[in-house]
Parts: structure tokens; sequence; C-alpha cells
């Protein structure tokens, strides 16, 4: 299955999560509010649930019309907006925590997961197995990195170029975390 493609019909998303799209295209509100809009999701607020499919039609159209990078910055914005576990207070938890944050603002079938995996004393590997675009998972991933680095410290996140990939029609990609 390839990003943009929920894996089950029955699965939502919360206007907490969903107002990302919002804030992530900045200046281009408006613009985010019509491709919603165009996509079944009027006002989305907190404490609502949207489908998730209509959800990917809009990231898609947003990807078509403003471009994969707004992705990102969508992305970015998930852990101000999302609801995320307390007591996160580095960055193996912060990373960690996406897979239990994916289901807080989740609900109603299969809707994957983000596999955390220690390869190293500062090394991780991410494998994110969901319909979302790369790029949106990339913003998530540079926000928690960003949110929860060590002081001074230096990262890098390297977006696998193997065949298992969602622009390639597979349901899952994976990031390399480097850090100090």
């Amino acid at each position: 299955m390839s990003a943009y493609k929920a894996f089950s019909t029955n699965v939502e998303v919360n206007g907490e999560t969903v107002i990302s799209v919002v804030e992530g295209m900045g200046a281009f509100k408006a613009t985010a509010l019509r491709i919603l809009e165009d996509n079944g999701i009027s006002n989305p607020g907190p404490g609502k649930w949207y489908p998730q499919q209509a959800w990917l039609d809009s990231f898609e159209q947003i990807a078509k019309k403003v471009g994969q990078a707004t992705l990102e910055q969508i992305g970015m914005k998930i852990p101000e907006n999302a609801i995320f576990p307390p007591d996160i207070n580095n960055l193996d938890k912060a990373l960690a925590a996406i897979d239990v944050a994916y289901h807080m603002n989740h609900r109603g079938g299969e809707i994957g997961n983000y596999k955390f995996e220690k390869t190293g004393n500062n090394e991780i590997k991410l494998i994110c197995k969901n319909p979302y675009p790369c790029n949106f998972d990339k913003g998530i991933v540079h926000s928690m990195v960003n949110k929860f680095k060590n002081p001074g410290g230096t990262v890098n996140i390297i977006h696998s170029d193997s065949d298992d990939c969602r622009n390639n029609g597979d349901n899952s990609c994976t990031f390399f975390i480097k850090y100090t």
C-alpha cells in the first residue's frame, strides 16, 4: 500500500492533529482550510474526529498544489498540536513516543505504527508503517529531534533509499537517526 491510502476505511483522526495542516501552511492557512473543506473536513477543531482518508486526500492535494516540502512543515507542527504522552525528557523517549502519540490521535481500525529500534549507543532506526507521505513523517522526526536533542549536540536524519518506501508503493519508510 502506498502513501495517501488509509489502511482501514473506519479510521479517524482527531481535530487536534488535523489542525496541524492549517498551522503547517503558515501564511496559507486559508488555502489549507479550503483544501480540507474540499475533502469533507469543515471547521476542524479539538475534540472532533474526522475520516483519515479525507485527511490523506487533503495531504495528496497539498503535495500536488503546494509541494512536498509543505508536508514536512505540516509534520513539524504535529508535536505542537497533537496529543503526546507526558514525561518525555530525552531524544530516545521522544522518538519512541511517536508511536504512542500516533495511537492516541487515531481510532477506529488498523492505523499502522512507528517502530522504534535502538541500533547503537547513539543510533536509532525508526520504521514508519502508516499511510502518510515520507515528508510528513520526516517533519515529525525533525520536530521531535529539534525539541529533545542534547544542547550543542548534532543529529543526522537519513531517509532510507531502499526499495521499502511509500514513494515506491510500499507501506513503510525507514529513517536512521544518529546523534551526539
